[in-house]
């Protein structure tokens, strides 16, 4: 019985010189995640089988200060191993439509990239599991996670 009034003894004065740890943690959630000069919208749909898009934006649309300047974007797929499985291509109405998000030049503004769910130039679909989406933008780079449900 010695003993254990003895170990709550310790274990009080323990917790009165250790300080409130619940106290020093910060409960808000942080900003959404984006690069300066850049935002990597979520995929949609995720999980997706067998295609997805992926939405992103250059600059600071709808305002685009920076109007005339023009971001070398890269767009690349990933498989937890980090090995390259595919390169989405371009959406829309911009010259660049259909090319694939490799080294392009585009303008501020909006833009979305399809992925088709297969692997790097074959008609091979991708098995289920997590992949990374990055996008680099000039020189810096976001990358965010995706689920593929067959």
């Amino acid at each position: 019985m010695k003993h254990r009034w003895a170990a709550l003894l310790v274990v009080l004065a323990l917790g009165a010189l250790v300080p409130n740890a619940g106290a020093a943690q910060d409960t808000a959630k942080p900003p959404p995640e984006r690069s300066p000069g850049f935002e990597l919208g979520h995929n949609y749909p995720n999980p997706f089988n067998p295609a997805t898009t992926i939405p992103f934006t250059l600059g600071d649309p709808p305002a685009c200060t920076e109007s005339g300047r023009s971001y070398r974007v890269t767009l690349r797929i990933y498989n937890v191993l980090a090995q390259l499985v595919a390169i989405p291509v371009l959406l829309g109405s911009d010259a660049a439509t259909g090319r694939a998000v490799v080294n392009l030049q585009l303008h501020c503004g909006s833009y979305a990239a399809f992925w088709d769910g297969n692997y790097l130039n074959s008609s091979q679909e991708i098995s289920s599991g997590v992949y990374l989406y990055r996008i680099e933008v000039e020189g810096r780079a976001v990358a965010k996670k995706m689920i593929v449900i067959k």
